[in-house]
Formats: C-alpha cells, sequence, structure tokens
C-alpha cells in the first residue's frame, strides 16, 4: 500500500466525518414537522413513543411506531437514504448479530431444522429475534431523527429545562464539541505528515506512524482538556452551561405534545 492510499484515505475519512456533522447541523434549519416544534417537545415527544415501544409486546405494535418513524423523518426533511445508510443496515448488522442465538436457543416449536446439525429454529425464537430487531431499528430510527432535526445545543437545553443534572449536560455538550475538535485536529496532523513524506512507506512505517500519531493526539487531548477548564472557571463557570436562546411554547407545540402522548398511549395499550 502507497503512502498515498493509506494518507488519503484517512484524511477522506475525516472530512466525510465532518461532512456528517455539517449534514446533521443543516437539517436542524429545515422547515419540516419537528423544527417547528419546540426542542423541549420533540424531547419529550420522541422519548414518549421509545418508553411506549418499548412497552409493547406486540410486534405489530412495534412496527406501526417504526412507520410512525419514517413518517416523522419524511415530514422534517430528514433523508431515508442517510437514515438506511446510517442507522438501519449498522443497526440491523449489530442486533442481527446479537438476536442470531436466540433462533436456535429459545425452546419452542420448530420451523425449520437443519439435517445433520441438529439445530432447529423454533417460532418462539424467531418472534423473539425479530422483537429485538425490530425495537432497536425503532429507537435508533426515532433518536436520530431528533438529532437530525434540532440542534445538538437545543437537546441539551431541553435536557437541562427537564432537569437532568447539570453535570451531564455539560459532558454531554463537551464530548460532542471535542469530539469534531480531535477529528479536525488529526485531519491537520496527518496533512503536515502528507506534506512532509517522501517515497513510499512500508507497512510497519504506517503503522508506526499511525501509532505516533495517536500517541501525539492523545497528549494534545489531555493538554486542551485542562486549558479548557481553566479557561472556563476564568470566565466565570461554575457548572452550569447557559444559551441566549429561549424557548417558549406556542399552540402548535401543545397540539404535537398531546399528539405525541396520545399516539404513545395508544401504542402501548394495544401492544399488550
Amino acid at each position: 500500500m502507497s503512502r498515498h492510499t493509506f494518507l488519503e484515505s484517512t484524511l477522506q475519512g475525516f472530512a466525510r466525518a465532518l461532512a456528517k456533522a455539517l449534514q446533521s447541523e443543516h437539517g436542524a434549519t429545515q422547515p419540516g414537522l419537528l423544527q417547528q416544534l419546540d426542542p423541549r417537545v420533540r424531547v419529550i415527544g420522541i422519548f414518549a413513543l421509545v418508553i411506549s415501544m418499548i412497552l409493547c409486546r406486540r410486534i405489530e405494535a412495534i412496527a406501526a411506531i417504526f412507520v410512525i418513524a419514517v413518517a416523522l423523518a419524511v415530514a422534517s426533511r430528514v433523508s431515508l437514504g442517510s437514515l438506511a445508510k446510517r442507522v438501519w443496515l449498522v443497526v440491523l448488522g449489530f442486533s442481527g448479530v446479537i438476536a442470531l442465538p436466540a433462533l436456535f436457543l429459545t425452546p419452542g416449536e420448530p420451523l425449520f431444522t437443519a439435517p445433520g446439525l441438529h439445530l432447529s429454529i423454533s417460532a418462539q425464537g424467531l418472534r423473539t429475534a425479530e422483537l429485538l430487531i425490530l425495537r432497536a431499528e425503532t429507537a435508533a430510527t426515532l433518536t436520530t431523527v431528533l438529532v437530525l432535526s434540532t440542534a445538538w445545543t437545543h437537546i441539551l437545553k431541553a435536557l437541562r429545562s427537564l432537569h437532568i443534572p447539570a453535570e451531564i449536560v455539560t459532558m454531554l455538550a463537551m464530548t460532542h464539541r471535542y469530539v469534531f475538535l480531535l477529528i479536525e485536529t488529526a485531519n491537520q496532523m496527518f496533512e503536515s505528515r502528507q506534506s512532509r513524506t517522501v517515497g513510499i512507506l512500508s507497512g510497519s512505517e504506517q503503522r508506526n506512524m499511525t501509532a505516533r500519531t495517536a500517541g501525539v493526539l492523545l497528549s494534545k487531548s489531555i493538554e486542551l482538556s485542562h486549558e479548557l477548564y481553566l479557561a472556563m472557571l476564568s470566565r466565570g463557570f461554575r457548572g452550569e452551561v447557559r444559551l441566549l436562546t429561549d424557548f417558549h411554547l406556542r399552540p402548535r407545540d401543545y397540539v404535537g405534545l398531546t399528539g405525541f402522548f396520545f399516539t404513545g398511549c395508544f401504542a402501548a395499550w394495544m401492544g399488550r
């Protein structure tokens, strides 16, 4: 593998990560259904749907909530192609691996028996696997639609207004901010390395360079976190992050909140 292939693929990965972040921020400004509601209503409504989905025991009810999640994504101008690539396929692969043993280990009426392997798929095992995968897909879709239709700072302020501890909200805010800062720093480091590298690097040299870059990045992150904390203290930070944006409930927010609660309660009742 040439140095150009290794370094350029790394830079392209960083660029894709930043592009996805920009796409998420851009989606929050679109004139969609969720974007017109108060962020507190969005957070409470989505969480209500997630909780009702967890309480459901019938596949039909969970599938109905999944359809509602897809409808919310379309109404909020969230790309279904982006959801398919970033959420549905990833969750399907992850939850599918977890649910696979349930097909064979759950006792019940056999549906299919593998000849010579003494393994059979039971109806109860198939239902268990379907419930697990569908619940994971539905929860991931709902939360992703919330994140893609709401600015991250507004989500955090909505969580704080719901009396989530300030420490948790601050940790989420700092983590979100400095993940992208570290990506940008790593991108600059790789660009600098690429501009100063002559010739073709061997596999061992590429691995050594990656290890050294990761070590320097870790050292920079630790130093930056300490400097940031001192800077925040010097500017009056006492554990509470405040935004200049004020939230105001309007009539449509009450209508939306009522719709979320009614849908969640009805789905939980139907899924008993």
